[in-house]
């Protein structure tokens, strides 16, 4: 569940330099020379019909910008036939300048290599600022300049610190959303209060690590038990924490739920309401079942609305009751009953499940999710909720677009 959100403004296009060619007499022995001798890599060498093999190269991305590539812009390397006007043009000034944070270093490295500097490491005189540059040349004969000056080393340096800043939030992000994860599993029932007439069962698949939906079994005392199934407003770490604070509301006040349940679900709302902010909300249906007696009440609150299949095999919806929980300081809960009967079958779910869609944007919908309820319906209740959620996650085969919560309960 989210909330409607303003358009985004509309990013500026993309604009990057992509590459910038040089004439070459052998391209095999031109890409030999700025792979082996200067360490760059190829990030195109194709053959195009009709148009000869495209290369071009650019430098390998530094050590601290992982998972990345020199990428562009880079040099293409466009062999020339011999007599024409760009034959002609090899082996001079290309005009083209690479930027490093220590010229000599380069020039030390790549002269061990064999490259050529006829103009080693010298200050220019055309600046005041501290810079350095030297001139390479490749095996045609065509030059380059290498560039260092202060502005350039400041804002590598810069960008190397962000990089790694970057990199230790992320791994700190990483970590904080696996403790969340951990913390948010046990939020939910770890342990099923035993009952003669009822077999029940839960599932959560959260659209992300952690997600806003919620079940809960709450044992109520005298063998009678709660059933709970929320969706919190929003997805990810907001929902989540919004969660656990619904489910402990929950817990703490059940004690008065059988007595007075509608005075409990007022008490956990007020909570709810002060707790949290003025567009926070939940939907929740909430469920008590009394073991004896096989008689359930329940109380929808915007929830969409839950299934009890019959033995014989109609369908009773069991519709909202109220609005939302959590909106509203002054709220009122009817509480309506249902008397279960052996082969009776209970199935509650988040819209997760029925608002999936599949590649041309159709639901899934309350139809199909009937249909697979009564085609898996004589499968234990754990069965019946992973047949249920293959269904859905087969209908819709993208990435899953909300958490996808279900109950289901059997009475035997």
């Amino acid at each position: 569940m989210e909330h409607p959100e303003s358009a985004a403004p509309v990013p500026a296009p993309f604009l990057r330099l992509t590459f910038a060619r040089i004439w070459v007499r052998d391209q095999e022995r031109s890409r030999r020379f700025f792979v082996e001798q200067l360490g760059f890599e190829a990030i195109v060498d194709v053959e195009n019909p009709g148009v000869g093999r495209w290369i071009v190269v650019a430098p390998r991305a530094p050590e601290w910008l992982p998972g990345t590539s020199g990428g562009l812009p880079g040099v293409a390397l466009i062999g020339a036939a011999e007599g024409s006007e760009e034959y002609r043009r090899i082996g001079q000034d290309t005009g083209l300048s690479f930027l490093t944070e220590d010229v000599g270093e380069v020039f030390d490295d790549w002269s061990k290599r064999g490259v050529c500097f006829p103009q080693p490491p010298v200050e220019p005189k055309w600046t005041s600022a501290q810079a350095r540059y030297a001139i390479f040349q490749d095996v045609d004969g065509n030059r380059f300049s290498l560039l260092e000056f202060d502005q350039a080393t400041r804002a590598l340096e810069a960008e190397r610190l962000a990089q790694a800043a970057k990199r230790d939030a992320e791994r700190q992000a990483a970590h904080d959303l696996a403790i969340a994860k951990a913390v948010q599993s046990r939020l939910f029932p770890q342990q099923h209060p035993p009952l003669r007439s009822l077999a029940y069962a839960g599932i959560c698949h959260p659209a992300r690590d952690v997600g806003g939906d919620y079940y809960d079994f709450l044992d109520l005392g005298s063998g009678r038990l709660g059933l709970v199934i929320a969706d919190i407003v929003g997805k990810g770490m907001a929902a989540a924490l919004l969660m656990a604070n619904l489910q402990a509301n929950l817990r703490s006040h059940c004690a008065t739920a059988w007595e007075q349940p509608q005075r409990f679900l007022q008490s956990v709302n007020r909570l709810f309401y002060d707790n949290t902010g003025a567009s926070d909300y939940a939907t929740v249906f909430f469920a008590e079942y009394e073991d004896a007696t096989r008689l359930l009440r329940y109380s929808n609150c915007g929830h969409p609305c839950a299934f009890l299949l019959r033995r014989a095999g109609t369908i009773e919806r069991l519709e909202s009751t109220c609005t939302v929980m959590g909106l509203f300081e002054r709220w009122e809960c009817p509480v309506e009953q249902r008397q279960l009967d052996p082969g009776d079958t209970l199935l509650v779910y988040t819209d997760g499940a029925t608002e999936s869609f599949d590649e041309a944007g159709e639901e899934f919908g309350e139809d199909r999710l009937l249909e697979a309820l009564r085609r898996h319906r004589d499968l234990s209740s754990p069965d019946l909720l992973t047949a249920i959620t293959d269904e859905v996650k087969k209908f819709s085969r993208q990435e899953q677009a909300d958490d996808i919560t279900f109950i289901a309960a059997k009475c035997v």
